[in-house]
């Protein structure tokens, strides 16, 4: 009792007790110490989240790449490890871990959108390789285009279906009228292209030589069990020539 004398707090703590007891006893209720318990926290667990945390010092920063402390140039691995770091940094405290969640998402999506447009968009990586070439290939390459994926099937067919007539006809005549064909519509294509008939001409007459002097050169070299009996060596060669006529009309400047 004395003890309890000389510290209020635990006076007032024991009489709050025995007054209680002695007036649930007379209501007729037991008075149970256990189910009662002063609310007061006994360790950190206790204790709200993030009250001891440090804050992030750039949460108002708009520019997620300053915000994150890392270069505009920076690649994918050092922003993942900037995040991580100052995750670490700064655990605990629930807006300067959504500040920087939420930089780091907008960096990871603008990766995301560069990388899937590097891929779609074919002309622009071309145009990369060929400044990066010696000057001797950029200058070569002047004289190439690439024209859209529809008109490159198309002129295919074309030119296949040239291919397959004269295979068709090849043991009634020879594929001279099918070559005229093929070189007339090459040079309808280039003119619309150069608006030029002459250069036009020049191209596919051009283009046609080649092509026949190479399957005349080439033709002779390929085993002849690989050759259909009916094949003849003008055959083989006015194929080589639809390659070479369809690569200059469509792929020419």
């Amino acid at each position: 009792m004395s003890s309890l004398l000389s510290n209020p707090t635990l006076f007032t703590l024991f009489l709050g007790h025995k007054l209680c007891q002695n007036q649930n006893s007379k209501n007729g209720i037991t008075y149970n110490p256990i189910l009662r318990s002063h609310r007061i926290p006994r360790c950190a667990v206790d204790m709200p989240y993030g009250v001891n945390a440090p804050t992030f010092p750039r949460i108002k920063v708009w520019d997620p790449y300053k915000r994150l402390g890392i270069s505009p140039y920076a690649s994918e691995e050092e922003i993942w490890s900037a995040r991580n770091f100052l995750l670490e940094q700064y655990a605990g405290h629930e807006r300067s871990e959504e500040s920087i969640e939420a930089a780091f998402e907008k960096l990871l999506m603008v990766s995301f959108q560069h990388r899937k447009k590097e891929k779609i968009n074919l002309k622009s990586r071309l145009k990369k390789k060929v400044e990066e070439s010696p000057p001797w290939i950029k200058n070569l390459l002047n004289f190439v285009e690439l024209p859209p994926v529809e008109v490159i099937f198309r002129r295919l067919f074309l030119f296949a279906v040239m291919g397959g007539w004269s295979i068709m006809n090849s043991s009634e005549s020879g594929p001279a009228f099918q070559v005229a064909v093929s070189l007339a519509a090459c040079i309808y294509f280039l003119n619309e292209k150069t608006k030029s008939l002459a250069r036009a001409f020049i191209i596919g007459l051009g283009a046609l030589a080649t092509g026949w002097i190479c399957g005349s050169i080439f033709v002779p070299m390929i085993p002849t069990v690989l050759i259909h009996p009916t094949w003849t060596l003008e055959l083989l060669t006015s194929l080589v020539a639809y390659v070479f006529l369809f690569l200059a009309c469509t792929f020419l400047k």
